[in-house]
């Protein structure tokens, strides 16, 4: 996802511990072909069967791995590269025209789908930042108003009409029934709540990843979004803004508190509203479950360096406007809720001002500061939670690591749960830096990284290459053990990771490809094109083929 402040070496955090285990040695042989065969045999990732319903998440029927199939050997290539036995293709990139009016956006990120039909469903894509000389040609950041407006229209996301013709899925739609939200939408605080004497915010944006609600709506989260217009303490009226401020509130003067929350977006009627119940903080995943009781269960990571672990748990069962907001103590396994009833936060004013400052909330009621908590995924046989620990370098931890968490009774509305390490980043694992997650219908797990542009390459990461997709079995003999499917190009990182409703294909993101560079003529990445093109994020469609 967005390199966060911490990553970038401009912010400083305080210090916290860590939850679990000490970081392991993670020096050891890489896999060779012949334990590579053995994998092939050993896991489950095989034929699956297609999930009934609208939803589809991320979880469909994939068509199996070739027997043969030879892991990639991590490169620094400028090239979207996939393992012997895959193919992929560009399905969409920045500046396609959706409609009349609006183009798809920059930087897409978090990837999802709700099914209409057998050959028809919704796309939903998030866009999460820009690189400024890229989109509006400011590679000072001195930033026009002309600059800053390109740069607000390209970000948000993009609901796009998908359909599957001629054996390949398009989003090509003749009534271009595609729609953005964009940083100039006028989007209101659901349940008719006012923040900063305001029922609306102008604009989305810093959207990274997200979730898919049970009734066929899209969560699309707002991370890091400082950036763009500060932020400020409780109670506070003086703006701080990181050293990698966007410079976009030289011209707009939008309220701090109307960014960082949960948008949930209806396809049709295409509307939006912004889920204050969801706390405020830099979301990066809204991963929805069910409890046994039918209430919905929303997981949430906040990343950034010793940041916590949240889960929302709804009043009503096929609503998000009203419930409660608990945080993580992974060392007592237990979620305190955030709320006035909670003594720890009796010197909040209220419920409100809770939900707004989280952050200070999670750690006055005693969550657990954890290593940039990020995506959070579901097992779908086991229910159990695995969450994405990008890395903590400021503590030495700059592999990261993804933890397991099951909840007691395998309930998700318990408020206990026993929590343990599942994979520790390193060469052992050849993981490092885990962003988002993916389950298939096997339970194999499906991991994309995010080593930050300025660190590729460097001693810590040299034998990583470029960060990449893998997938990773969470049974048997072979689990924890990681493959690399597919790699990036250069600066880029893979993002959203989605099987398409027919389970046919797996679709990922290319996001900020070329991301360091200082100006066009000397750009790190000219991917996909080639040659002294533009670089351009797009989306690319994964497919299964047999040697």
């Amino acid at each position: 996802m967005r390199v966060s402040p911490n990553e970038n070496g401009t912010t400083g955090r305080a210090h916290a511990s860590f939850a679990g285990a000490a970081m392991m040695d993670t020096r050891s042989p890489k896999i060779t072909r012949r334990e590579f065969a053995r994998f092939l045999v050993d896991s489950a990732v095989v034929s699956l069967a297609v999930p009934l319903g609208a939803l589809t998440g991320c979880a469909s029927r994939v068509l199996g791995l070739p027997s043969q199939l030879k892991p990639l050997v991590p490169s620094r290539d400028d090239a979207f590269v996939v393992a012997p036995g895959y193919t992929a293709r560009e399905f969409i990139r920045w500046g396609d025209r959706l409609n009349a009016k609006e183009r798809f956006g920059y930087n897409n990120d978090f990837v999802a789908f709700v099914k209409i039909n057998e050959t028809e469903a919704w796309m939903w894509v998030n866009h999460e930042y820009v690189v400024p000389g890229f989109v509006s040609g400011d590679w000072e950041l001195r930033r026009t108003k002309a600059q800053v407006d390109e740069e607000m229209k390209n970000v948000g996301g993009s609901l796009l009409r998908v359909r599957r013709e001629n054996g390949r899925w398009t989003w090509r739609d003749p009534k271009e029934r595609h729609r953005r939200l964009d940083a100039f939408t006028k989007i209101p605080f659901a349940g008719g709540v006012k923040i900063q004497d305001s029922a609306h915010a102008v604009g989305t944006l810093a959207n990274c990843a997200g979730g898919v609600t049970p009734w066929g709506t899209f969560l699309s989260c707002e991370e890091n979004t400082d950036q763009f217009f500060g932020d400020r303490k409780r109670g506070k009226r003086t703006y701080l803004f990181p050293k990698n401020d966007m410079g976009w509130s030289r011209h707009y003067d939008h309220p701090p508190e109307h960014y960082g929350w949960v948008v949930e977006i209806t396809p049709e009627p295409f509307a939006a509203k912004k889920l204050v119940s969801l706390g405020r903080f830099a979301h990066e995943s809204a991963t929805v479950a069910r409890a046994r009781d039918g209430r919905c269960v929303v997981y949430s990571g906040d990343d950034d360096n010793d940041r916590c672990l949240y889960k929302f748990v709804s009043q009503d069962k096929d609503s998000l406007e009203r419930g409660t907001l608990y945080v993580a103590n992974t060392e007592r396994g237990e979620w305190i809720a955030l709320n006035k009833e909670n003594p720890a936060l009796a010197h909040f004013k209220d419920d409100l001002e809770i939900l707004t400052y989280a952050r200070e909330a999670a750690i006055a009621a005693g969550g657990t500061p954890l290593d940039r908590p990020e995506d959070v995924e579901i097992h779908p046989h086991t229910g159990a939670v695995f969450v994405s620990l990008t890395n903590n370098k400021p503590k030495g931890r700059p592999y990261g690591s993804i933890l397991k968490l099951e909840a007691e009774g395998g309930d998700h509305a318990s408020l206990r749960f026993s929590s343990q390490n599942f994979l520790m980043g390193g060469e052992a694992s050849g993981i490092a830096c885990p962003d988002n997650l993916c389950f298939d219908e096997h339970g194999n797990l499906w991991v994309t990284t995010d080593i930050s542009g300025k660190d590729i390459g460097t001693p810590d990461y040299a034998v990583f290459g470029n960060n990449g997709l893998f997938v990773v079995p969470t049974t048997g003999s072979k689990a924890g053990k990681s493959v690399r499917i597919a790699q990036a190009p250069v600066d880029a990182e893979l993002t959203g990771p989605c099987f398409a409703p027919d389970g046919k294909s797996l679709f990922v993101a290319v996001q900020h490809p070329g991301e360091t560079s200082t100006n066009v003529q000397s750009a790190t990445s000219h991917w996909p094109d080639g040659g002294q093109s533009l670089a351009r994020p797009a989306i690319m469609e994964i497919m299964w083929t047999s040697l």
